[in-house]
């Protein structure tokens, strides 16, 4: 069932993954449909875990308030309960017709959103077949004294069977795995309805913790939105298993079967809990930003960006100039650890270059956001020329942190997920196109600071190197190629992408010296020749 839940959350992303992403950003005008926006993308991917990830890389970028993706978190769980209700019909004769068809159409589609459609689709027919073995496998519970015994001894005390529930939603990575399993074991009369409302409980707060823990290394919207979201499921988890003696005899009146009670209550407590916090989700999110403060001295917050400045031009954009350099700084850091992880296929990289990307995106954006705010009236011509000077490099350096991120950062990562190696001579001509990039990437940055034309002519010049790097490992890889060395014909797409990638990076970095040589006549319009006269 773990497995079903994992491949309709893989799979839905991975189809509809950027679409979903860029519904959720645009959806959230105000709480009612920022909680629809949670409930509609956590039916979609049978995750709430995967939407408060989504919800977190939003948070830390500034794309959502810290409201807004409250508000989609307690739609989120609202989502995961509606769920659980949905698998919980007997659609048992549907699993083979649906691993049938999700595996023909996995087998069958070329791309990648017809293989991720299949892939949820078989996921769907895996979990209602799991669901079905598990009441198979659960009908000799009736009459095994073992577990009674030690349901019993749950029954009799509420706090470990909290923890319980709690531990073994945190290890599935899913609340709704664990509260399907508990429906399964009231359906078969082995626990009481106080001891499923306390299980019940364990299972909501133990699927807050993997959210929590995937974004530790996301900004600090990112983490205030995951522990918010922690401890209104606690609270609320703490309240049921401590009036669950209370309210469980009368409950049970109204649901005799022990099963439904228990889904009836998963439900219950997602709704109770959206309409207890939701009106006072301001409130909530000004104490936890008391509580976890901006770190003063984190690479999130802009060093060289005085608001004081602003009155003054020159200063200003001094500061803007020394932000963006810093910004450089960070690319730099990306490019080495990127360089690291193909040559050690450490897999933690990954998760170190996407926290860098969000703190580059997060300074990219202060940049913005400062030199939107210098009055023009007050800029003479070259004021203005250095403020888009100022406000281009510091785009094309977010470009090439995306570029990092989703290119080169993804093309480890598979390296290190299919355990392949490059040949000998292919690492060495990767790591040598990265030492030319980062001294590149120095020149870049001396020539955004000194604007000299001679090193702006440098830079330029560099180009020549890029296209020589590039080029010249091409045609060795494909000389490997041609003498079927393994390791080559392994790597040969990983190889030639990292070329490809880190050649756009370096022509990122050239653009910068463009203007500078724009000002003194020394580019040309065009590099075509012209065509010869009829």
């Amino acid at each position: 069932m773990v497995w079903g839940l994992r491949l309709i959350k893989t799979g839905m992303l991975r189809a509809f993954g950027t679409s979903l992403r860029i519904w959720i950003g645009n959806s959230t005008r105000n709480r009612v449909m920022a909680v629809i926006v949670g409930i509609v993308a956590t039916l979609a991917v049978q995750s709430s875990t995967a939407t408060a990830v989504i919800t977190a890389s939003f948070a830390a970028r500034d794309l959502v308030s810290g409201i807004m993706a409250q508000a989609i978190m307690l739609g989120a769980n609202v989502g995961t309960s509606l769920a659980a209700l949905i698998l919980s019909l007997d659609l048992h004769w549907l699993s083979p017709i649906l691993i049938l068809v999700g595996v023909v159409t996995f087998s069958r589609s070329r791309h990648a959103s017809g293989k991720g459609i299949g892939r949820a689709i078989l996921g769907l027919g895996l979990m209602l077949l799991a669901l079905t073995l598990l009441g198979q496998a659960t009908e000799p519970v009736r009459s095994s004294e073992t577990v009674i015994l030690i349901l019993s001894g749950l029954a009799s005390a509420p706090v470990f069977a909290l923890l319980f529930a709690t531990g073994l939603a945190f290890f599935a990575s899913s609340s709704l795995a664990v509260v399907l399993f508990v429906v399964l074991l009231g359906q078969a009369n082995v626990i009481s309805p106080e001891l499923a409302l306390v299980l019940v409980a364990g299972a909501n707060l133990g699927g807050a913790i993997p959210p929590y823990l995937a974004v530790l290394g996301e900004g600090i919207e990112a983490r205030r939105l995951a522990l918010t979201n922690l401890a209104i499921r606690a609270f609320g988890a703490i309240v049921l298993t401590f009036t669950a003696g209370l309210i469980a005899p009368w409950l049970a009146i109204a649901v005799p079967e022990t099963g439904t009670l228990a889904l009836s209550a998963h439900i219950a407590f997602s709704f109770v809990l959206l309409v207890v916090f939701l009106p006072l989700l301001g409130p909530i999110i000004g104490l936890v930003k008391k509580l976890m403060p901006e770190p003063a001295d984190g690479k999130t917050s802009p060093h060289y960006l005085d608001e004081s400045a602003l009155s003054t031009p020159a200063i200003a954009l001094s500061a803007a100039a020394r932000e963006t350099l810093r910004l450089g700084d960070m690319v730099r850091d990306m490019l080495e650890a990127s360089m690291s992880a193909l040559k050690t296929s450490d897999p933690n990289v990954r998760s170190q270059l996407g926290a860098i990307e969000n703190d580059i995106d997060r300074v990219h954006g202060e940049i913005k956001s400062y030199l939107s705010r210098l009055g023009r009236e007050e800029l003479d011509e070259d004021d203005t020329q250095r403020a888009t000077e100022i406000m281009s490099y510091a785009v094309n350096l977010e470009h090439i942190g995306d570029i990092i991120d989703s290119g080169l950062s993804e093309l480890a990562a598979k390296k290190s997920k299919r355990k392949l190696a490059f040949s000998p001579e292919g690492l060495a001509e990767i790591v040598a196109f990265y030492d030319r990039t980062l001294e590149i990437l120095q020149i870049a940055q001396s020539v955004f600071l000194s604007r000299d034309p001679d090193l702006a002519r440098q830079l330029v010049s560099c180009k020549l190197d890029v296209r020589r790097l590039e080029s010249e490992s091409a045609e060795r890889h494909m000389e490997r190629l041609r003498e079927r060395r393994t390791q080559t014909m392994e790597t040969s797409g990983l190889h030639l992408d990292i070329l490809r990638d880190l050649k756009r990076v370096n022509a990122h970095l050239i653009s910068v010296a463009y203007p500078i040589l724009d000002d003194i006549g020394a580019l040309r319009e065009t590099r075509l020749r012209p065509a010869p006269d009829a």
